[in-house]
């Protein structure tokens, strides 16, 4: 399963997801458009965009092009698994975070999302 970054800390959020070592998940940083191209049809399963806000420039194009109930954002708040997991059994596939989040947020997101894929 791929999970694309995006937004401002695309970077630090896909290292972030990659120490965590999930079994059968792919990392890939992108950006929103190349995520959109990639979602579409499947060639990627989820995208997580930060940004200052976590629901600006980190999903604008994403709800514009694949709709806003693919599209979920947590601004600055810290979700539980549990919130992730009912987001992903919905059919979410792209999450938006805060920046000065990602540490507490990414790894919950792929954490949740790996394991609805068990």
């Amino acid at each position: 399963m791929r999970i694309l970054t995006g937004g401002i800390g695309k970077v630090e959020t896909a290292d972030t997801l990659r120490a965590l070592a999930l079994d059968g998940v792919e990392i890939t940083v992108s950006s929103d458009l190349e995520a959109a191209a990639l979602l579409g049809p499947g060639r990627a399963a989820y995208y997580l965009g930060s940004c200052h806000t976590g629901a600006g420039a980190s999903l604008g194009v994403l709800v514009g092009l694949l709709g806003r109930e693919s599209c979920h954002t947590f601004g600055r708040s810290v979700p539980t698994a549990d919130e992730v997991g009912a987001l992903v059994a919905g059919g979410t596939k792209v999450f938006g975070f805060s920046v000065d989040r990602i540490g507490a947020v990414a790894p919950t997101i792929a954490r949740a999302i790996a394991a609805a894929h068990a």
